[in-house]
């Protein structure tokens, strides 16, 4: 059992917290909270993941600073997400090397890039500041991009899912076909309607001051859909292409151009609304840790959705090379960055809900409790 600061600072703050209970009614938190007796390693990731970080609790809570308890629980949860990253990564070196993940993520968008932009203009010549008569494939082969990219995904899916393996064993849960699927169900339904950004209260977050608004709540929801319509736009553009033999570029009126451009605004609006919310939001709420990563995700969310439409508008014009290697170089840089980043937090979230909507239904922890009967026998006897 991994012992660290960050963990040693959330099993402080909780403890003290499950004695005062005066938050209870805040979020998730402080529900789960009050079904532990002690607070060990994994027991704190899976708090630290239904925290959403809206700061209500902080505000109110009359045990923050200056007191000498100096409780600050979105902090502490907020760090300890941070370190989860990392914990949770596979492979686990890659999961080290992006602890900075805004350094890394920034240096990595500028290799990538820069090889993008290079190798393109070598292999297509003088041909690289023209016009083509297939747009973008004109630049780079469908073949090539479709081999890139398919390899790629491939390799974020694989450590995607097992990061998510790692995280559900630590949270104790069965075999996936064991489980009530109507607890599943209440689980994804909270995680996907954001029900714990609402303060508790159903007036929002207390951010980016102390009074509520639901505005951070709005921009998520942008982003998130944002997000899932561009993923609609790529999966009908391949079932086009392969389904139906009608390649890309396509018109302005198919399914694929209406998911993307709606996608594509999407993840403008809510990226730039984050960011915004940020920069005004009080920083002691948010953590010391974990700026870069939250800051460099958004940045590359905002940045793949204005270079795709800049693509879209200038796929006919002597632009187009130069700006496919930007979108295409952002684009990579986001896919390589989210199994070790805010990304895969929101799997790490929805898994946590589903074990708070089983525990919550059951009346029992499941995160935290004895394993064995030896474990037992040697919690009693530390005891």
């Amino acid at each position: 059992m991994r012992s660290t600061d960050k963990t040693t600072e959330a099993a402080r703050v909780m403890s003290i917290c499950n004695a005062c209970r005066y938050c209870e009614g805040h979020c998730a938190v402080f529900q789960a909270m009050e079904l532990r007796l002690e607070f060990n390693a994994d027991t704190v990731d899976y708090l630290a993941n239904l925290c959403h970080n809206c700061g209500a609790c902080y505000h109110n809570c009359q045990y923050a600073p200056p007191h000498e308890f100096a409780l600050n629980v979105p902090a502490a949860m907020a760090e300890l997400r941070q370190e989860n990253y990392g914990v949770y990564a596979w492979p686990g070196f890659m999961g080290k090397l992006f602890v900075n993940n805004g350094l890394w993520v920034s240096l990595l968008s500028i290799v990538v890039i820069t090889l993008f932009a290079i190798t393109t203009a070598q292999l297509t010549g003088n041909d690289f500041f023209s016009a083509h008569a297939n747009a973008f494939y004109g630049v780079i082969p469908h073949n090539v991009l479709a081999g890139l990219f398919g390899a790629v995904g491939l390799f974020v899916l694989l450590a995607l899912t097992l990061s998510c393996i790692k995280f559900w064993r630590a949270m104790q849960l069965p075999n996936p076909l064991r489980l009530n699927y109507r607890q599943v169900g209440q689980g994804i339904k909270n995680a996907l309607t954001l029900k714990y950004l609402d303060g508790g209260n159903g007036q929002g977050c207390s951010y980016p001051d102390e009074t509520p608004s639901m505005a951070r709540r709005w921009f998520h929801q942008f982003t998130f859909w944002g997000f899932m319509l561009c993923f609609a736009a790529t999966s009908t553009g391949t079932i086009l292409h392969y389904g139906f033999d009608l390649p890309a570029p396509y018109g302005f009126v198919s399914l694929p151009k209406l998911f993307g451009i709606l996608g594509g605004l999407g993840l403008i609006i809510g990226p730039v609304g984050l960011l915004a919310l940020k920069i005004k939001a009080d920083p002691t709420p948010k953590g010391k840790t974990n700026k870069g990563m939250d800051v460099s995700f958004l940045v590359l969310l905002m940045l793949s959705a204005a270079t795709g439409l800049g693509l879209m508008l200038l796929r006919d014009t002597s632009l187009v090379g130069i700006t496919l290697c930007i979108h295409l170089g952002v684009v990579l840089t986001l896919f390589l960055s989210m199994p070790y980043g805010k990304f895969v937090h929101g799997f790490y979230r929805l898994i946590a809900l589903v074990v708070f909507a089983v525990e919550t239904q059951d009346h029992k922890a499941i995160v935290g409790t004895p394993k064995t009967k030896t474990e037992t026998q040697a919690k009693i006897k530390a005891a």
